[in-house]
């Protein structure tokens, strides 16, 4: 397909026209079905059209879609106390993305680092991030991220980002001095290319950090929400941040992002410092509410947890069978990438031919992004097409 006149050409042209989706398939305008493991970007939590979901965004839409934060929103209110509960004593910041909520993180950063130096033009601003990192395409989330393909035809950058080696300690100890206001990195590196943040590492970043008097911010928009069998991912590690951000799956294919601030620091942000249009609308926070519903209901954290194992141990073999063109599996949950030697379009796209849809990431990486209501016969069925496409490509 050829991109259409009226749009602009910074995506590329699409593959296919898609018109409806129920559960883990997405359907094209011949009806023709596909297994879904790129959920939109990690977006589609529940799958499509889950029909709570859908009950809970038309009953909203009837009443009250949008009001602004002029007013008092009681779902948005119930929200935000919902996601406290999950991640700690603090308070929460709606907004409409994953961008927007780590533009809301880089300025809780400088607020920080404004309150510990004492006055408006101190030095403390700097933000340490990681290599290979991907935080956005605002001019916040692009300075943060230090990939040339996203940077490319914007510079200058926003001054006062540094970025350390995943997973390595000490550089980050070279990196976080007295100028530095937060270590700012995503629980699970995605566009990058699956790489997690190591368990050992985020308990040494918090320990720094404390010593530093530097927040620990953690991006989790792609891979929060349930998507690693706990609802953050930074779970596992036994750490708790300073501020998280989340988007994507929250919403479970309605807009909405969001940051936690933990109390010590939820008072940087006063009347005037930050605000959203649409941030948190009744319509969104329906949307939210009903994933929320599901994933506990369902018990979809449970069953992350004990389906994907064996799913891994399937792909494992196939990396064995296929060692020709597989160099590597990284990943937790259902937030999965197969390092390839092969072009990973080439993969993507006679995966697409067959069915599966699949996300091209950096390092020559494929993601599988299952929505969290996907069954045992779904994971493997994605192990058997791509089992065949890559059986077709020797």
């Amino acid at each position: 397909m050829d991109t259409p006149d009226s749009l602009l050409r910074n995506y590329g042209p699409p593959a296919f026209n898609a018109v409806r989706g129920e559960g883990a398939y997405l359907y094209d305008e011949s009806g023709k079905g596909y297994l879904d493991f790129g959920t939109g970007i990690a977006v589609t939590s529940l799958g499509h059209s889950h029909p709570k979901w859908v009950r809970a965004v038309q009953e909203q839409a009837s009443s009250l879609v949008h009001c602004s934060n002029l007013y008092g929103i009681p779902g948005q209110i119930e929200l935000a106390d919902r996601l406290v509960a999950q991640a700690g004593p603090g308070r929460i910041l709606f907004c409409n993305s994953g961008a927007e909520a780590n533009e809301a993180l880089i300025k809780l950063a400088r607020l920080h680092g404004r309150r510990q130096s004492n006055n408006e033009d101190g030095r403390r601003y700097h933000v340490v991030c990681a290599e290979n990192a991907f935080h956005g395409r605002t001019f916040g989330g692009m300075a943060a991220t230090p990939q040339e393909k996203v940077q490319s035809g914007f510079h200058p950058m926003l001054d006062g980002f540094r970025h350390g080696k995943l997973n390595d300690i000490a550089s980050f100890d070279r990196l976080v001095d007295d100028s530095a206001a937060a270590v700012f990195i995503e629980s699970i590196q995605g566009e990058g290319g699956i790489f997690p943040a190591e368990p050992g590492f985020l308990r040494e970043l918090r320990a720094l950090c404390d010593e530093r008097g530097a927040l620990l911010i953690l991006d989790e928009v792609q891979c929060g929400i349930g998507r690693t069998g706990h609802f953050f991912a930074y779970e596992s590690a036994g750490v708790r941040p300073d501020a998280v951000g989340m988007a994507k799956g929250l919403g479970g294919g309605f807009p909405i992002g969001a940051i936690w601030v933990a109390e010590p620091f939820a008072d940087l942000f006063q009347p005037g410092s930050h605000g959203t249009t649409f941030g948190g609308n009744p319509l969104a926070c329906a949307a939210a509410h009903a994933v929320l519903d599901v994933i506990e209901e369902e018990k979809l954290l449970d069953a992350v947890t004990k389906l994907s194992p064996p799913w891994h141990q399937a792909l494992e073999a196939l990396l064995q069978k296929h060692s020709a063109h597989i160099t590597g599996l990284r990943g937790i949950g259902y937030m999965v990438g197969l390092q390839l030697q092969t072009d990973c379009r080439t993969v993507a796209n006679a995966a697409r031919e067959k069915g599966l849809l699949i996300v091209p990431a950096g390092h020559n990486t494929i993601r599988l992004l299952p929505p969290l209501i996907a069954t045992k016969e779904d994971l493997l069925a994605s192990v058997e097409i791509l089992d065949e496409v890559l059986t077709n490509l020797d």
